[in-house]
């Protein structure tokens, strides 16, 4: 195939993704610079199609990058009122006290937010300080330079046919160059795992590790709405099967955001985290609330939980990592928004400097100091142990001394030193000739529901005619290893049913990709026990259309 050759345009800085990260790393820079040539590039249709978080803001972040956020008429008006935590059993719960809790897990002074409408609105802000936006154009390239430098990304590549090759309507995109790139692309980005590999910034780290979350929207009977109440369980239905949780929040408008969260570290590969989710709704205290209501909204992503001793390097020459890019989630608190738009205002606050001062496709070292020994870091060296206690020792186990834990660090120190994570999610799946299959109850229609009904309440679409996004790199790995040796995972795995085992003509079986179904969760490029899928983007647009996740 010929070499295909693309029209360039030159920025000072190019962000990819319109996320938290990305957009605050945009409104910092112009505020800073107004003269600066700042693009954001979003593969989603819009600026919030495809942003899923729980989400419970801690407002820090906002108030660091835009303090007059209020004024400005931030999609932030839902003040928490009440926080419960509890451990279910089958049928029954007990409540967790709030006092004995560390300071950081209370939730006074955060709000209940949609982090796709705090998407929306700060790209206004961006957009009227000058910085450009262009939803629906995927990266799908990165761009070199001569000395091995990230020097831009190409974007906005249409027209494939399903070989590969270029249709009648193939458009070859743009390469966008900056003296900096900005990877703010949300867990597992398929660029900043690209730069994580070549450059080798996970070297010297703990390997990151993930949880799967599943989010749906409810419109629930206005007399049990309470408005502000935030509500976290552990327990039932994973009990020893794997580490996660539950959230439920009560938003706005007789509106529940109802999610449920699988550590993806878990061992059984005949676990199927999204019906563990369906099921927890059939919890009497789930399902006293939901009766009556309906589900509105539903939707998938991966979460990064490694913490501060998985972080990668952030930096190499001409590109820094972002937020989820790098994986700033506080996990105890199940927060990394504010971390997100932190770090986006560190990155641009080293770009500037480094700019101004006349350098361009170096390592914005200052980026990556500020992140570890700033507010990020602090953060997130505080809760470091408690993701692996819970893996090492359980539930209970974890709740003691994770939660002993977090209060001597609240002094400044640490009993347990930094205790390691082991094993990457992939090789933590065992095979299923050592676990017992798991039955699951049929979904009811009424509080539980099939995958793909549910998928369909993600407004997700592809094009069918572009190549497959996501790729084997042995088309024979699935049958031979996943299926022979762990009962095929991926049919569980992945919240959106995309991959399937049929029989072909000779009864045996077949590995098939349903892409049309994916929801940019990338689970299957985590958890997959053979590192064999791979996920890439497919052509800007595509994917989830979520209106207020």
């Amino acid at each position: 195939m010929a070499e295909v050759e693309r029209e360039a345009m030159e920025y000072d800085v190019v962000i990819v993704g319109a996320g938290p990260a990305g957009l605050s790393a945009a409104i910092r820079l112009k505020q800073l610079d107004a003269d600066l040539s700042v693009v954001v590039l979003e593969k989603g249709s819009e600026v919030g199609a495809h942003i899923l978080s729980g989400a419970v803001l801690d407002p820090c972040g906002l108030d660091a990058l835009i303090p007059d956020w209020k004024e400005k008429g931030a999609p932030v008006t839902v003040p928490v009122k009440e926080d419960n935590f509890y451990i279910l059993g089958e049928a029954g719960q007990m409540r967790i006290p709030n006092f004995p809790m560390p300071p950081l897990m209370h939730n006074h002074g955060n709000y209940i937010v949609s982090m796709g409408n705090v998407c929306r609105w700060m790209a206004e802000q961006a957009e009227e300080l000058g910085v450009e936006i262009f939803p629906g154009m995927a990266c799908s390239e990165i761009v070199y330079g001569e000395n091995g430098e990230v020097k831009g990304v190409v974007a906005g590549e249409f027209g494939k046919e399903p070989d590969g090759s270029h249709g009648p309507s193939y458009e070859p995109g743009m390469e966008l160059h900056g003296k900096y790139v900005f990877l703010g692309e949300g867990v597992r980005g398929s660029l900043a795992k690209q730069v994580i590999a070549k450059y080798d910034l996970q070297a010297g780290k703990e390997p990151q590790k993930f949880g799967l979350g599943m989010k749906e929207i409810w419109e629930i009977d206005p007399a049990k709405h309470r408005e502000g109440t935030v509500t976290h369980t552990m327990g039932w239905p994973l009990g020893s099967n794997a580490g996660g949780g539950s959230f439920i929040y009560h938003l706005d408008n007789n509106q529940v955001y109802v999610g449920f969260v699988v550590h993806l570290n878990y061992k059984n590969p005949h676990l199927f985290p999204y019906m563990e989710f369906q099921r927890f709704k059939h919890h009497p205290i789930v399902s006293e609330l939901l009766k009556g209501g309906k589900r509105v909204a539903y939707g998938a992503r991966a979460i990064t939980e490694g913490g501060y001793q998985s972080m990668p390097k952030m930096v190499a020459p001409g590109v820094a990592m972002l937020g989820c890019s790098v994986g700033m989630v506080n996990v105890p608190r199940i927060k990394g928004n504010h971390n997100a738009m932190l770090s986006g205002k560190a990155a641009a606050e080293a770009a500037f400097a480094a700019i101004k001062d006349g350098r361009s496709a170096d390592e914005l070292s200052d980026y990556e100091t500020e992140v570890r020994n700033g507010a990020i870091g602090a953060d997130l060296k505080k809760v470091r142990n408690v993701k692996p206690f819970w893996s090492k020792y359980g539930l209970a186990a974890s709740l003691a001394l994770g939660g002993f834990d977090m209060w001597t660090n609240t002094f400044g120190f640490s009993l347990f030193g930094t205790q390691s994570h082991g094993k990457t999610d992939a090789a933590a799946t065992e095979p299923a000739s050592k676990h017992e299959p798991i039955d699951y109850p049929k979904p009811d229609g009424k509080l539980s529901f099939d995958r793909l009904t549910n998928v369909s309440f993600s407004m997700t679409n592809h094009e069918e005619s572009q190549p497959p996004h996501l790729t084997l790199k042995d088309p024979d790995v699935p049958v031979r290893v996943d299926y022979s040796e762990y009962a095929g995972p991926s049919q569980r795995y992945c919240p959106a049913g995309v991959y399937e085992f049929v029989e072909d003509d000779n009864g045996k079986p077949k590995f098939v990709i349903n892409f049309q179904n994916c929801v940019h969760c990338k689970t299957c490029d985590i958890k997959d026990p053979a590192q064999n899928i791979v996920w890439t983007t497919p052509q800007g647009g595509d994917g989830p259309n979520y209106p207020n996740m």
